[in-house]
């Protein structure tokens, strides 16, 4: 039997990918740069969903 998260092991990849950019950069990342790093597709500001109004009591 083999314990195996695959949504943890790949948590664990994201991390460990920051920590090394983070280690070998001089300076901050910027979001753009992390969000590189983690294959994020930054959502243009037109695209950009409103956030559900809070129900009234």
């Amino acid at each position: 039997m083999t314990l195996e998260d695959d949504d943890l092991l790949s948590e664990v990849e994201l991390t460990t990918t920051l920590i090394i950019a983070a280690s070998e950069s001089d300076d901050h990342l910027t979001p753009e740069e992390i969000d590189r790093l983690l294959g994020v597709t930054p959502v243009p500001p037109s695209a950009e969903v409103p956030l559900p109004r809070p129900r009234e009591k």
